[in-house]
């Protein structure tokens, strides 16, 4: 018996452009994308004493100081954000107090509609970007609700933005990370990355400067003062909490009940679990300049293989992916929100590198996955030094080494005038 065997071949093409055809149809895309976002939000008011904490309580406690007081944080009083960020704060409360985290939730929606448009554009788009997009998808489930409610969800998409258009429209997304840095910090190691990786270095540089002198001068304008900068001094002065990759030494001294002097405790300060243990006061001395050490190390690395001839193609994915790492896993605060952080470099990684992301987005998505395991789910065991969850908790950690030592190693590899496509206007 004889097979035809392009005709087999013809029948799994057909099969393949209809597969693509159907995953790359923008109804299906937007579609997934809004049920996304609805199971998160429920998932979040379901679990509302936990996960809408800082919805509930911090930001909306904020907004009622602005109203009945008429104190603003970063103008009238000192703040743990950028100052940026009380404009999507005061925002969420356009419809009151009351409806103040739907509000919110609708604001996050629109948020990443706007980085879902960008990355997915019109109806002929490329199969790199409906990747992307269904990559993000997935990794929003497997975070969780914890995704869509913290001021990281509103700087998140802007970074995404801001990397998609860095090649083709530098000064705009030079002004979209800038505005993004004075949200949340870490978007100013994108800035840094972009400027060493692009030709177009000088657009984003003078709109990163420009953008930011603006903002500093309203904010001087509205009366700020000193306090507009008071969000370095605040992080500065914390503890090591649990969850952080930094203290699975002092977690694991206390299920192993190997020294009394480790514990943890709930810090009603900064609304976080933290623990202490023997050095732990040190350690948390430590680690921010430590951080700096490393990120300025890796800005190095950046700087050497751009001058070296490394595309900006194949530089700036592995750059912005091990600096964001890095502020991760070298940092004294652990929020679950953090893990948010990676999405912006897998994206562009798997627009601009394709299967050579394919690594990364993988960890990452674990790591989300643990991640929404670890908090909210089953926090309350984490806390209590449950040992299985300490097992979670300390793979989650430790992928994050795995993703920053991938990254590094992308990154010193990167060959100068290779074949890689370079990423130009």
């Amino acid at each position: 018996m004889m097979i035809d065997v392009s005709t087999d071949r013809l029948r799994a093409d057909q099969r393949q452009w209809t597969t693509d055809q159907f995953a790359g149809n923008p109804v299906v895309l937007w579609t997934a994308f809004f049920l996304t976002h609805v199971v998160l939000g429920a998932s979040a008011f379901f679990r509302r004493a936990g996960v809408l904490g800082d919805i509930d309580v911090v930001y909306r406690g904020w907004v009622r100081q602005v109203f009945e007081h008429q104190h603003v944080i970063g103008l009238d009083l000192p703040w743990v954000y950028p100052i940026i960020a009380i404009v999507p704060i005061l925002a969420a409360a356009i419809f009151g107090l009351t409806a103040y985290p739907v509000t919110w939730l609708a604001l996050v929606f629109v948020a990443n509609g706007g980085a879902f448009a960008a990355l997915i554009g019109g109806w002929r788009r490329s199969p790199k970007n409906v990747v992307a997009a269904w990559w993000w998808i997935g990794f929003l489930l497997l975070l969780g609700p914890i995704a869509l409610v913290r001021i990281d969800s509103i700087a998140i998409p802007i970074v995404i933005i801001g990397l998609l258009w860095v090649a083709t429209r530098p000064r705009f997304a030079g002004v979209l990370l800038a505005m993004a840095m004075w949200i949340k910090v870490w978007p100013g190691a994108v800035v840094a990355a972009a400027i060493i990786a692009m030709r177009e270095r000088r657009h984003i540089f003078a709109a990163a400067v420009v953008t930011s002198g603006v903002i500093i001068g309203v904010a001087l304008l509205l009366g700020s003062g000193t306090h507009v900068f008071s969000f370095i001094a605040e992080q500065t002065g914390r503890g090591l909490q649990m969850e952080a990759p930094i203290s699975g030494v002092y977690v694991w001294d206390v299920v192993f009940g190997s020294s009394s002097q480790s514990r943890g405790f709930y810090n009603h300060t900064t609304l976080t679990y933290e623990i202490i243990g023997p050095g732990s006061e040190i350690i948390a001395e430590i680690v921010t300049p430590l951080l700096v050490v490393i990120t300025a190390a890796i800005l190095i690395i950046g700087i050497v293989k751009a001058r070296r001839g490394s595309p900006a193609g194949q530089l700036l994915p592995p750059l912005v992916l091990a600096l964001v790492t890095a502020l991760i896993a070298f940092n004294k605060v652990g929020s679950p929100q953090f893990v948010g952080w990676l999405a912006a470099p897998v994206i562009l990684g798997i627009i601009w590198q394709a299967k050579r992301f394919r690594f990364p987005a993988i960890v990452v998505a674990v790591i989300g996955g643990l991640t929404q395991l670890v908090y909210p789910y089953f926090y309350d065991e984490v806390v209590s030094f449950n040992v299985v969850m300490v097992i979670v908790l300390t793979v989650r950690n430790a992928l994050y080494f795995l993703l920053l030592g991938w990254a590094l190693w992308r990154l010193w590899t990167s060959a100068c005038g290779d074949s890689v496509r370079q990423v130009s206007r």
